[in-house]
Protein backbone atom coordinates (compact mmCIF):
# COMPACT_ATOMS: atom_id res chain seq x y z
CA UNK A 1 0.00 0.00 0.00
CA UNK A 2 1.28 3.47 -0.38
CA UNK A 3 0.95 6.48 1.16
CA UNK A 4 -1.61 7.75 -0.75
CA UNK A 5 -4.18 4.77 0.08
CA UNK A 6 -3.10 4.59 3.88
CA UNK A 7 -4.26 8.72 3.67
CA UNK A 8 -7.53 6.83 2.55
CA UNK A 9 -8.25 4.72 4.66
CA UNK A 10 -7.53 6.71 7.72
CA UNK A 11 -9.76 9.44 6.05
CA UNK A 12 -12.70 6.99 5.58
CA UNK A 13 -12.22 5.30 8.77
CA UNK A 14 -12.54 8.91 10.87
CA UNK A 15 -15.41 10.00 9.16
CA UNK A 16 -17.22 6.72 9.86
CA UNK A 17 -16.26 7.54 13.41
CA UNK A 18 -17.37 10.94 13.58
CA UNK A 19 -20.88 9.72 11.34
CA UNK A 20 -21.47 7.65 14.44
CA UNK A 21 -21.79 11.02 16.97
CA UNK A 22 -23.52 13.16 14.00
CA UNK A 23 -26.41 10.29 13.56
CA UNK A 24 -26.92 9.04 17.28
CA UNK A 25 -24.48 11.16 19.53
CA UNK A 26 -23.28 8.87 21.22
CA UNK A 27 -20.62 5.38 20.73
CA UNK A 28 -21.45 3.07 18.01
CA UNK A 29 -20.41 0.40 16.14
CA UNK A 30 -18.99 2.68 13.33
CA UNK A 31 -16.67 4.34 15.92
CA UNK A 32 -15.01 0.29 16.04
CA UNK A 33 -14.35 1.26 12.77
CA UNK A 34 -12.94 4.86 13.61
CA UNK A 35 -10.38 3.24 15.75
CA UNK A 36 -8.89 2.72 12.84
CA UNK A 37 -7.77 6.09 11.31
CA UNK A 38 -5.53 7.63 14.16
CA UNK A 39 -2.54 5.03 13.97
CA UNK A 40 -2.41 5.38 10.10
CA UNK A 41 -2.35 9.27 10.56
CA UNK A 42 0.58 8.75 13.42
CA UNK A 43 2.52 6.66 11.02
CA UNK A 44 1.60 8.93 8.50
CA UNK A 45 3.05 11.82 10.35
CA UNK A 46 6.49 10.03 10.97
CA UNK A 47 6.68 9.50 7.41
CA UNK A 48 6.35 12.66 6.65
CA UNK A 49 8.89 14.30 9.25
CA UNK A 50 11.55 11.91 7.39
CA UNK A 51 10.91 13.16 4.07
CA UNK A 52 9.48 16.29 4.13
CA UNK A 53 12.17 19.06 2.44
CA UNK A 54 11.23 21.59 5.64
CA UNK A 55 10.51 20.86 8.83
CA UNK A 56 9.44 24.24 9.79
CA UNK A 57 7.03 24.64 6.76
CA UNK A 58 5.24 21.23 7.93
CA UNK A 59 4.92 22.63 11.76
CA UNK A 60 3.72 25.68 10.36
CA UNK A 61 0.94 23.71 8.02
CA UNK A 62 -0.28 22.00 10.89
CA UNK A 63 -0.43 24.67 13.08
CA UNK A 64 -2.22 26.78 10.86
CA UNK A 65 -4.94 23.67 10.07
CA UNK A 66 -5.13 23.58 13.95
CA UNK A 67 -6.54 27.13 14.30
CA UNK A 68 -8.40 26.26 11.29
CA UNK A 69 -10.17 23.54 12.71
CA UNK A 70 -10.62 24.46 15.86
CA UNK A 71 -13.99 25.70 15.44
CA UNK A 72 -15.82 23.28 13.18
CA UNK A 73 -14.32 20.97 15.59
CA UNK A 74 -15.98 22.77 19.01
CA UNK A 75 -19.51 22.95 17.30
CA UNK A 76 -18.86 19.14 16.31
CA UNK A 77 -17.97 18.37 19.50
CA UNK A 78 -21.15 19.94 21.20
CA UNK A 79 -23.64 17.42 19.83
CA UNK A 80 -22.65 15.04 22.73
CA UNK A 81 -19.91 16.66 24.69
CA UNK A 82 -19.67 19.85 26.61
CA UNK A 83 -15.74 19.22 27.06
CA UNK A 84 -13.40 21.68 25.35
CA UNK A 85 -10.88 19.85 23.83
CA UNK A 86 -8.19 20.40 20.87
CA UNK A 87 -8.33 18.98 17.56
CA UNK A 88 -6.34 16.22 16.68
CA UNK A 89 -3.66 18.42 14.32
CA UNK A 90 -2.91 20.19 17.78
CA UNK A 91 -1.62 16.12 18.90
CA UNK A 92 -0.20 16.11 15.72
CA UNK A 93 1.49 19.52 16.34
CA UNK A 94 3.04 18.65 19.15
CA UNK A 95 3.72 15.02 17.96
CA UNK A 96 5.80 16.50 15.41
CA UNK A 97 7.57 19.13 17.76
CA UNK A 98 8.23 15.91 20.21
CA UNK A 99 9.99 14.45 17.25
CA UNK A 100 11.92 17.50 15.72
CA UNK A 101 13.24 18.00 19.68
CA UNK A 102 14.26 14.36 20.17
CA UNK A 103 16.30 14.54 17.39
CA UNK A 104 17.98 17.57 17.81
CA UNK A 105 19.13 16.25 21.56
CA UNK A 106 22.60 14.97 21.66
CA UNK A 107 21.55 12.96 24.60
CA UNK A 108 18.69 10.65 23.74
CA UNK A 109 17.35 10.18 27.70
CA UNK A 110 16.97 13.97 27.32
CA UNK A 111 15.09 13.81 24.22
CA UNK A 112 12.89 10.66 25.63
CA UNK A 113 12.46 12.85 29.03
CA UNK A 114 11.32 15.86 26.33
CA UNK A 115 8.69 13.25 24.53
CA UNK A 116 7.58 12.52 27.99
CA UNK A 117 6.77 16.55 29.04
CA UNK A 118 5.05 16.43 25.45
CA UNK A 119 2.99 14.01 26.03
CA UNK A 120 1.87 15.12 29.49
CA UNK A 121 1.20 18.89 27.86
CA UNK A 122 -0.99 17.20 25.41
CA UNK A 123 -3.16 15.50 28.38
CA UNK A 124 -3.15 18.32 30.44
CA UNK A 125 -4.33 20.86 27.30
CA UNK A 126 -6.79 17.83 26.28
CA UNK A 127 -5.99 17.45 22.71
CA UNK A 128 -7.39 14.68 21.37
CA UNK A 129 -5.77 11.38 22.13
CA UNK A 130 -3.53 13.05 24.02
CA UNK A 131 -0.40 11.53 25.92
CA UNK A 132 -1.34 8.33 24.17
CA UNK A 133 -1.07 10.04 20.54
CA UNK A 134 2.19 11.13 21.15
CA UNK A 135 3.91 7.92 22.34
CA UNK A 136 2.50 6.49 19.64
CA UNK A 137 3.72 8.85 16.80
CA UNK A 138 7.27 8.50 19.20
CA UNK A 139 6.87 4.67 18.90
CA UNK A 140 6.37 4.71 15.13
CA UNK A 141 9.24 6.82 14.26
CA UNK A 142 11.93 5.24 16.71
CA UNK A 143 11.08 1.77 15.70
CA UNK A 144 10.49 2.92 12.13
CA UNK A 145 13.49 0.53 10.81
CA UNK A 146 12.65 -2.43 13.24
CA UNK A 147 9.08 -3.73 12.84
CA UNK A 148 9.14 -6.50 14.93
CA UNK A 149 9.91 -3.92 18.20
CA UNK A 150 7.72 -1.40 16.40
CA UNK A 151 4.91 -4.09 16.60
CA UNK A 152 5.25 -4.88 20.36
CA UNK A 153 5.91 -1.42 21.49
CA UNK A 154 2.50 -0.58 19.88
CA UNK A 155 0.96 -3.16 21.47
CA UNK A 156 2.33 -2.45 24.88
CA UNK A 157 0.59 1.14 24.20
CA UNK A 158 -2.69 -0.58 23.24
CA UNK A 159 -2.96 -2.61 26.39
CA UNK A 160 -1.67 0.20 28.90
CA UNK A 161 -4.59 2.23 27.12
CA UNK A 162 -7.40 -0.71 26.88
CA UNK A 163 -6.53 -3.19 29.57
CA UNK A 164 -7.73 -1.64 32.43
CA UNK A 165 -10.79 -1.76 31.55
CA UNK A 166 -11.04 -5.12 30.44
CA UNK A 167 -9.87 -6.11 33.58
CA UNK A 168 -11.78 -4.06 36.10
CA UNK A 169 -15.03 -3.81 34.54
CA UNK A 170 -14.86 -6.28 32.14
CA UNK A 171 -16.38 -4.56 29.61
CA UNK A 172 -16.76 -6.40 26.11
CA UNK A 173 -16.14 -3.26 24.15
CA UNK A 174 -13.09 -2.52 26.03
CA UNK A 175 -11.55 -6.11 24.52
CA UNK A 176 -13.02 -4.95 21.08
CA UNK A 177 -11.51 -1.65 21.23
CA UNK A 178 -8.45 -3.26 21.78
CA UNK A 179 -8.79 -5.81 18.93
CA UNK A 180 -9.18 -2.95 16.65
CA UNK A 181 -6.96 -0.38 17.44
CA UNK A 182 -3.84 -3.09 17.65
CA UNK A 183 -4.79 -5.43 14.71
CA UNK A 184 -6.01 -4.05 12.02
CA UNK A 185 -4.03 -0.46 12.20
CA UNK A 186 -1.10 -2.84 12.56
CA UNK A 187 -2.12 -5.13 9.51
CA UNK A 188 -2.13 -1.77 7.34
CA UNK A 189 0.47 -0.02 8.21
CA UNK A 190 2.44 -3.16 8.18
CA UNK A 191 1.46 -3.41 4.07
CA UNK A 192 2.88 0.28 3.56
CA UNK A 193 5.67 -0.46 0.31
CA UNK A 194 6.87 3.09 1.12
CA UNK A 195 5.83 4.44 -1.65
CA UNK A 196 4.08 8.33 -1.69
CA UNK A 197 1.54 7.46 -4.87
CA UNK A 198 -0.60 10.38 -5.51
CA UNK A 199 -0.08 13.67 -3.84
CA UNK A 200 -3.01 14.11 -1.22
CA UNK A 201 -1.55 15.98 1.14
CA UNK A 202 -3.95 19.35 1.42
CA UNK A 203 -7.11 17.33 0.29
CA UNK A 204 -6.38 15.36 3.69
CA UNK A 205 -5.94 19.03 5.62
CA UNK A 206 -8.94 20.08 3.90
CA UNK A 207 -11.18 17.22 4.39
CA UNK A 208 -10.80 17.44 8.60
CA UNK A 209 -12.72 20.80 9.19
CA UNK A 210 -14.90 20.90 6.02
CA UNK A 211 -16.27 17.24 6.81
CA UNK A 212 -16.69 18.16 10.22
CA UNK A 213 -18.82 21.16 9.55
CA UNK A 214 -21.38 19.34 7.17
CA UNK A 215 -21.90 16.52 9.90
CA UNK A 216 -22.57 19.21 12.66
CA UNK A 217 -24.92 20.96 9.72
CA UNK A 218 -26.89 17.63 8.61
CA UNK A 219 -27.45 17.04 12.88
CA UNK A 220 -28.77 20.32 13.23
CA UNK A 221 -31.10 20.19 10.20
CA UNK A 222 -32.05 16.78 10.31
CA UNK A 223 -31.72 15.21 13.65
CA UNK A 224 -32.48 18.01 16.00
Amino acid sequence: MSSFVLKIIAIITMFCDHLSYALWGEFSNLNYIGRIAFPIFAFQLTEGFIHTRSKKNYLYRLFVFAIASQIPFMLFCRLFNTTVVLNIFFTLFVGLIALIGYENCKNKYVGILLVACLSCTADFLKMDYGAFGILMIFIFYIFKDKKVLMNISYLALILLKYMPACIFYNFYYAYLLLIVSYFVPLIIINLYNGKKGPDAKYFMYLFYPIHLIILYTFNILFIH
